[in-house]
């Protein structure tokens, strides 16, 4: 084989490498996008459950879907949690301003992730929306002085609540975590995101609950 011949068959072994390497990097981004945990997911149009965040705040009554502010949104159900005292906290309790309600575990590497973003955006925002941080407090895995350990030594300043019962994980269905729900300052649940969210995700969910 001539020196020309050598050089035009590492020319085009060269040439296919190339192909190869970059369509493996087009199929790798196009992937990574359909699978990232940045994308909110919006709610979709449902009925209102029969327990509501309105429940504690007064009303037993249940609206038809036609009286409903939204007819398009559900309101973001009650449930009760506790706050470092031991004190019952309720979601009802935050309505009338915006709320981000975050579930988490110290033990759980993505939702730690997330949280410098979570507390930067409370330190700024903190006055006109309520950041809920709930922690999943089995009592075995996760307990309280565990949870609070971890709060303490990172000097995040959001407040943070201990679902000590399971109630507000059951009443929302919560298997995998970090999982973040955005309500509006009417009670409806606008939009959620399963997995760690970074800041701009963050904001945009903010944006869809502060802009109504």
């Amino acid at each position: 084989m001539t020196t020309t011949n050598k050089n035009k068959r590492l020319l085009l072994i060269i040439l296919v490498l190339v192909l190869l390497i970059g369509g493996a990097y087009v199929l790798y981004t196009q992937l990574s996008k359909s699978t990232a945990p940045d994308r909110l997911a919006v709610n979709e149009p449902q009925k209102q459950s029969e327990t509501s965040v309105t429940d504690n705040a007064g009303s037993n009554e249940t609206k038809d879907t036609d009286e409903k502010d939204d007819p398009d949104l559900e309101l973001a159900p009650d449930f009760t949690v506790y706050d470092a005292d031991g004190n019952e906290v309720h979601l009802s309790d935050f309505i009338g301003k915006p709320v981000v309600l975050n579930f988490w575990a110290s033990w759980c590497g993505p939702c730690k992730s997330e949280m410098p973003d979570f507390d930067e955006k409370y330190k700024e925002l903190g006055e006109d929306i309520h950041f809920l941080m709930v922690n999943l407090t089995d009592g075995s895995r996760e307990t309280v002085k565990a949870a609070s350990a971890f709060i303490d030594g990172k000097g995040y300043t959001f407040p943070v609540l201990f679902d000590k019962d399971s109630d507000a994980a059951t009443t929302y269905g919560i298997y995998s975590i970090p999982t973040t729900i955005f309500i509006d300052a009417k009670g409806y649940a606008i939009a959620q995101a399963t997995g760690a969210i970074d800041a701009n995700t963050l904001q945009r969910g903010i944006d869809m609950i502060t802009s109504k």
